[in-house]
């Protein structure tokens, strides 16, 4: 396979996403890997279908920002590999809402959230941001539908979680991967030897098993960032982590009505009605308003 170190490296990054979508992930650039081309449109239904129509709007003095499709710091890893394909930058979502923070015409902000989650790595200075919200002006994080991992991370910081009623929340929990490929290259006549300075530079390399000093401190890292992961978590819904480690999924997906009742989120709603709490009307109501008007113009043509 071309470029497997690649793919080995997107592998082996820190995530907070639902393991299910990562082995589709890089199933899907294995097979790019393998020379298979795809269209942007099939990049991103097979990568991203929640980036479809995730742009920024206003509703009023509403803003909505979309938190939609994998998450990444700055989406260089996975667009670069995938040739394209869609997804949330951490960096600019936290760019993005300073700039609403500080703005007068704004009265509050909904996050437009729908994503498997993502890379660990700026999603908690993300959440931060979400976090910083909270005195200046209202934050709700609309989930319609999933708020997976990284994805939940992040919206556990607004101050309020709504979910739509065929919607999902949790994957609380941090992986990594490691490829053992020395069987393969031996089956192919190679013998890799590294030469390295530093007692532990090269101690996770592909080409042979990891130590147990290795993997421990593979783990402890895990462990770390998923204590921050926790411990954000519990700060955004006023509980304690061990409420969290104990009651919140335990790293599985919880549906919208039993995320409620946990206390990982506060109703169970859709965008319009989040909307009409703000005093904006839906879109159905827009279009019933607008019908009359229509009638007039088709009567005078």
């Amino acid at each position: 396979m071309k470029y497997a170190h690649i793919l080995m490296a997107v592998a082996s990054e820190f995530w907070a996403m639902q393991p299910e979508k990562m082995a589709a992930i890089i199933d899907f650039l294995a097979t790019q890997a393998d020379g298979v081309k795809f269209s942007a449109e099939e990049i991103e239904a097979r990568i991203a279908p929640q980036t479809a129509k995730a742009v920024a709007r206003r509703e009023g003095a509403i803003a909505i920002v979309p938190l939609r499709g994998v998450i990444a710091n700055r989406m260089n890893l996975m667009g670069n590999v995938s040739g394209g394909g869609g997804g949330a930058s951490s960096e600019a979502f936290t760019n993005h809402l300073k700039s609403l923070r500080g703005d007068d015409s704004v009265k509050a902000v909904i996050l437009d959230v729908d994503t498997p989650g993502g890379a660990v790595s700026g999603t908690d200075e993300a959440a931060a941001v979400v976090a910083s919200f909270k005195g200046i002006k209202p934050i709700i994080a609309q989930v319609n539908s999933t708020a997976a991992s990284a994805g939940y991370w992040i919206a556990s910081a607004a101050d309020e979680i709504v979910v739509t009623p065929s919607g999902w929340v949790g994957s609380i929990g941090v992986y990594t991967s490691h490829d053992d490929i020395s069987a393969a290259l031996e089956k192919a006549g190679v013998r890799k030897t590294l030469i390295s300075a530093g007692d532990f530079k090269t101690e996770v390399n592909q080409f042979g098993p990891l130590s147990d000093d290795a993997r421990d401190h593979i783990l402890s890292q895990v462990e770390a960032h998923y204590a921050m992961f926790v411990d954000r978590v519990a700060s955004g819904r006023g509980v304690t982590s061990a409420q969290v480690r104990a009651g919140f999924g335990k790293g599985r997906m919880v549906l919208a009505k039993q995320a409620v009742e946990a206390g990982m989120a506060d109703r169970v709603g859709t965008m319009d009605e989040t909307l009409q709490r703000f005093g904006v009307a839906s879109q159905s109501e827009n279009k019933r308003a607008l019908a009359p008007e229509r009638m007039k113009r088709a009567a005078a043509l």
